[in-house]
């Protein structure tokens, strides 16, 4: 078999060529809009410039709360001005808005994790936390902005970004604001993406109009290979930032992938393969756990704590067992996975990311050529019967996977920041690899 890293770059070549419509396989048609304005935003976060208060803080704040247990952690999402600059003990000021730490918070929402929201600002002596609906709309007073429709929506719990309009912005109205808003992550079969229209009285009231379905949530949403027994999910509700529930979910995937190497293996040893395989997937675990850290690590940047994977105990699978799970897994999502994360690599915009996945992907591409290297000695120990098998089970992963592809387009933000490729490029990305590995 010719090099991964020969038939990636190829793929990827193809994947830049000018490509033809592709249809909607999962018949989401979002209603289209027109007239909405984007908010201000800091690094792909809601800003809180553009804000009219009827009395102007030496700065404000906006705090991200994250809570798991008896864990928390405070983040600033976006901030404006110079806190305790008007201050006559600017040391004592700074250290008491440091230690802000309201007990309540809004836009809370807890699946997994539980996730709020609070302002903090400062005006000569005075530290403040503006922590409840009713707090925020006392600080804000009438709705005069489009940024404080937005960060009434964020309030409320929807997701709020910036750069396309037909998921996230606002217009005037003769009585407010009109506002789209998104909930959900597609990542995940039944986590959806969601669309939100809402009105935004002048006095703070939210309504919701409308909804719909942007994207349809899919398995094959992230790098990473899975566990005999995963019972986890990976959903995270609780995380309203779409990077952040993004590496939220692949760093679950990376964890989970820690032990299906160890899995695989014991699994090995016992079907007497060759100490070269044994000992790659032994240093595939441990790759795991360093890809593990690093998404988790990007997770917590963009204020997700990503939940621990669960899985089963369950006995050593036969030889033939491990070959057809390989088939799927390994060859077709793996091999697909390591892939992508090379796009990643070199589109992501995000600087960090695009670092961190320069190293995953590096370690991804071996991993998925362990998993050919399984089913290339496989093939010498099962029957023509069980190999019949084996390559329908790769058909089948494979036909799963370029239907879920050709769902919908990944989320703006993913496209660019975190370089996913959108549905035309990952489909020509796998026309590539099934051309040369699938044939």
């Amino acid at each position: 078999m010719p090099s991964l890293k020969d038939i990636f770059s190829r793929a990827l070549r193809a994947s830049m060529a000018p490509a033809a419509l592709v249809a909607t396989a999962c018949g989401a048609i979002p209603t289209p809009v027109v007239g909405y304005t984007s908010p201000a935003c800091d690094d792909a976060r809601l800003a809180v410039r553009d804000l009219s208060p009827s009395i102007i803080p030496d700065v404000i704040e906006l705090r991200t709360v994250f809570n798991r247990g008896n864990n928390q952690n405070i983040s600033t999402v976006s901030k404006t001005g110079e806190a305790c600059k008007t201050a006559t003990n600017v040391d004592a000021c700074k250290t008491a808005f440091a230690a802000l730490s309201p007990s309540t918070g809004f836009g809370s929402n807890c699946v997994e994790v539980c996730t709020e929201y609070h302002l903090a600002t400062t005006l000569k002596d005075d530290v403040k936390a503006w922590a409840s609906d009713e707090a925020l709309l006392s600080f804000l007073g009438s709705i005069d902005t489009g940024q404080e429709a937005m960060l009434l929506a964020l309030s409320k719990g929807y997701a709020v970004s910036c750069g396309d309009t037909s998921r996230w912005g606002f217009k005037t109205t003769s009585t407010g604001f009109d506002v789209i808003a998104t909930k959900g992550f597609a990542c995940g079969k039944g986590n959806n993406l969601t669309r939100h229209f809402l009105a935004v009285s002048k006095a703070g009231v939210v309504t919701e109009t409308g909804n719909d379905v942007l994207e349809y949530g899919a398995d094959n949403c992230a790098v990473g290979r899975r566990p005999n027994g995963l019972v986890s999910s990976g959903s995270l509700g609780g995380c309203d930032d779409v990077l952040g529930s993004f590496f939220s979910q692949i760093a679950h995937l990376e964890a989970a992938s820690i032990t299906a190497f160890e899995q695989i293996e014991v699994e090995l040893i016992a079907s007497g393969a060759p100490n070269e395989l044994v000992a790659a997937a032994r240093r595939s675990a441990l790759e795991e756990v360093v890809h593990a850290r690093l998404t988790a690590r990007l997770a917590n940047r963009f204020g997700a704590v990503p939940p621990a994977p669960r899985v089963r105990d369950t006995a050593p699978r036969s030889l033939f067992e491990l070959a057809l799970d390989n088939a799927g897994e390994g060859c077709v999502r793996e091999t697909f996975g390591a892939l992508v994360a090379q796009h990643q690599a070199a589109t992501a915009a995000d600087a960090d990311i695009r670092k961190t996945m320069a190293i995953i992907a590096a370690d991804e591409t071996r991993h998925a050529e362990l998993s050919w290297a399984i089913d290339a000695w496989a093939r010498t120990q099962l029957s023509a019967e069980q190999l019949e098998r084996v390559d329908a089970a790769r058909r089948s992963s494979l036909a799963s996977l370029k239907h879920s592809l050709g769902a919908e387009d990944p989320d703006h933000t993913l496209q660019t920041s975190a370089g996913m490729p959108g549905r035309a490029k990952s489909l020509a990305m796998l026309a590539s690899l099934e051309a040369e590995l699938f044939a």
